[in-house]
Parts: structure tokens; sequence; C-alpha cells
């Protein structure tokens, strides 16, 4: 288990207040709540993207909130997915990768897997801008496991698909976490996420967490 203590933090007249939260370290864990709860809020403070004084993340003995964020070595699949459209599918994959500075030798391998496991061998030379949505999504999963962070965000992920897509890549995102064994939070709204991924579910309302 991890453990979240001092999540509390207020921005324009919406205050999270998280005094402390144990976080499964295996399996995907859903952060759920309707929009407007702080889910998001949630999400950018562990990543780091916002500053909150009096944070502290205790995962496998070190406190990540005390690092930078490169150095938490978090994967992040956002919502928007953050792909650079001049790049193909495979060079977005591979910035992550030289990003933690991987060596080729490690690089290759694990990149094969992640085209096969995600079927991307299609669309790996295809520019990120003129990828459908649901390869999009699978190249924004590539990048963010290719490095092996030691912890997985997913905001959202797929929020953008219709709903025949969204099965099909809700079972490829399970199929490829528990090969890889990465702890995993899911941040959602949506129900069907909760019934096709999470071995954990855990309510936010107003900030809060609901016990």
């Amino acid at each position: 288990m991890s453990v979240v203590k001092g999540l509390i933090h207020e921005f324009d007249g919406f205050k999270v207040e998280i005094p402390e939260w144990t976080i499964a370290d295996r399996g995907i864990t859903a952060l759920w709540g309707p929009s407007g709860s702080g889910k998001t809020t949630v999400f950018r403070l562990l990543i780091g993207l916002e500053p909150c004084r009096g944070l502290h993340w205790i995962f496998a003995g070190e406190d990540l909130a005390q690092l930078p964020p490169p150095a938490r070595q978090l994967g992040v699949v956002f919502q928007s997915l953050d792909l650079f459209p001049h790049m193909t599918a495979e060079e977005n994959i591979l910035f992550a990768a030289r990003a933690r500075r991987m060596s080729i030798a490690e690089t290759q391998p694990r990149l094969k897997e992640l085209v096969g496991d995600l079927r991307l061998s299609a669309c790996l030379k295809r520019q990120a801008g003129l990828l459908s949505g649901g390869e999009a999504q699978r190249v924004a999963l590539a990048r963010a496991v290719i490095a092996k962070p030691r912890f997985l965000f997913l905001d959202e992920p797929f929020s953008s698909l219709d709903a025949e897509m969204r099965g099909e890549a809700r079972a490829l995102v399970r199929k490829v976490i528990e090969k890889l064994s990465i702890p995993t939070l899911l941040i959602t709204h949506d129900e069907e996420d909760l019934r096709a991924l999470a071995q954990a579910v855990v309510k936010i309302r107003d900030g809060k967490i609901l016990h």
C-alpha cells in the first residue's frame, strides 16, 4: 500500500481536503465521482502539475511528493492524450523512453512487445495528428508505460471514444496493466469503467474521500 497525507489544496473557491488516503500498490484503483468532485485536481496534485504544500506520498518507502515530477517515475495518460501531432506514433512512444534515458537495447524489445499487445503495427509510422481516436489512445498508453513507471495514472482515458470502441479499449488497457503489474489509479466518472477495470473503488465528492 502507498499512503498519501496532507492532500489539501484550495483554488478558486474549491477545496480538496484529504488528510490521509491509502492506495493499493497493485491492481487498478478507481477514483470515481461526478464532474466537479475534485478528481482532476487530486490527479494534478499527485503527479506534481500543481504545488501542494504539506503533501506526502509514501510509496515503497520513498516520499514521491518531495521529488521533482520527472523523478517520481510516473506514467500518465491524460484525458486529452497530449500526443505530439507532428511526430509519428513510434516517435511519440520513444520520446518517453529517451526522456527516461532508456538504452536502445532496453527500449526495442519493450517497444516490440507493446506494439503487439496494443495492436499498433499498422499505425506506427503514421503522424499522431492523423491517428483515429482508438489508435491515439493506445499510443498514449504505450508512451506512458514503455519506461516501466512505478505508478500509472489514467485520467478519463476513454472519454473521447464512442461506446463500441470503449469496450475494446478497456480490455486492452486491462490486459497490458495486468501483464506489466503496474499499480494504477483510474480517474473516472463512468460506472462502466468501474465494472470493467477496477479492483477497488474510491468515491470522491466535494473534494473529500467518502468512507
